[in-house]
């Protein structure tokens, strides 16, 4: 059992619990996996590298929402197990996302896909390196997929607790799968015809936000722990309509981070976003406020290998056009947005997720 602080909403003990869950499941796992023979060990291996870790903003979540239900800032353990099973699906998102766009390192450490990659090549195998590390990495996210379903519906619920809570996970799941398809289908479109039609381009890109981030992030994490705390639809609603504008905001805070942070705190390389030429609200609101001769030559930094200079020349740009500023100025509407979705929440929850609006969205990692 672990015991919520509003003061301090993703504590120490919060995240040690989630951790110590966690390392206990994959240990037990990755046991059972490994009577198949030692080759799975390395997609054992990584599963536990890439969990141990990161924000834990989703399970925390999770635990708030079940407080936000039952009033009681004490969580039992089978309900930070539940939680603790989003953020296996998160890293089997985040595996099957550096597939998807290239990316090179996740939280400081080389990706999934380059890591077997690598020892594909240091062993001298047959075929492709890069091939078989994609590979690797797809069954990797699969892998952690099929655990977080066995370790959620493992994790000791009350069996009326359980069965409100898995269409919820079962949308969250269906969504964010969506939403990256929503998402990779947005790529398609030129940065430049925000331009010409910003209101369109600005729109699509703002789909993609609410289910790939908003939802997946800050609404089914909130509404899973708050159904198994025993939450009516009244709670559930209100939720939401805390979680969409605080999930807004984390997105745009992670647009800003992936184009202008420090790649020392990020763990990922600087201008990342940049040279994935990924077409964000930022960017979309860069082109639509730059001149055609800065818009054009903005574009012809998207998407490649850039130098320091030229990725300082890309954030002079995107500042030039005032679309920084911007960014900023709705992180800090979306923010009260969700603040003033609180209004009539029980005390110890309504500080708790206050607390957390800050915690998502000004952060520098």
């Amino acid at each position: 059992m672990v015991t919520l602080d509003a003061a301090d909403p993703l504590s120490d003990p919060l995240r040690a619990a989630v951790g110590d869950e966690l390392a206990a499941f994959l240990d037990s796992r990755g046991r059972a996996l490994g009577t198949l023979g030692p080759e799975v060990d390395d997609l054992v291996r990584l599963a536990t590298v890439f969990t141990d870790g990161g924000k834990r903003l989703r399970p925390a979540f999770c635990c708030w929402g079940y407080l936000a239900a039952t009033g009681d800032s004490r969580v039992p353990d089978w309900v930070v197990r539940a939680a603790a099973s989003l953020d296996l699906l998160h890293v089997s998102a985040l595996v099957h996302d550096d597939v998807m766009d290239g990316s090179r390192t996740r939280r400081g450490l080389p990706a999934a896909h380059v890591q077997l990659a690598a020892r594909h090549a240091a062993a001298g195998g047959r075929g492709g390196s890069e091939e078989f590390g994609r590979a690797g990495a797809i069954l990797l996210g699969d892998l952690l997929l099929m655990w977080s379903v066995e370790l959620f519906n493992q994790c000791g619920a009350p069996s009326g607790a359980l069965a409100a809570a898995q269409p919820l996970l079962a949308s969250m799941r269906a969504e964010v799968t969506g939403g990256q398809y929503l998402d990779i289908t947005a790529q398609t479109r030129s940065p430049l015809d925000a331009r010409t039609d910003p209101a369109s381009v600005v729109a699509q890109v703002r789909r993609v936000v609410e289910y790939k981030t908003a939802r997946y992030t800050v609404i089914r994490p909130l509404q899973i722990g708050a159904a198994l705390g025993g939450a009516d639809a009244v709670l559930l609603d209100r939720l939401e309509r805390y979680g969409s504008p605080l999930g807004r905001a984390f997105q745009y805070r992670d647009d800003v981070l992936g184009v202008f942070g420090d790649e020392a705190v990020t763990g990922k390389p600087a201008g990342d976003d940049l040279r994935e030429g990924k077409l964000t609200v930022l960017i979309a609101n860069a082109m639509a406020g730059s001149g055609k001769e800065a818009a054009t030559r903005l574009d012809t930094l998207l998407g490649r290998e850039l130098s320091d200079a030229e990725v300082a020349e890309a954030r002079a740009l995107i500042i030039a056009s005032g679309a920084r500023e911007a960014a900023e100025a709705e992180i800090e509407s979306a923010s009260e947005e969700a603040r003033a979705a609180l209004v009539g929440l029980g005390d110890l929850a309504s500080r708790g997720l206050d607390a957390l609006v800050d915690l998502a969205t000004r952060r520098d990692a």
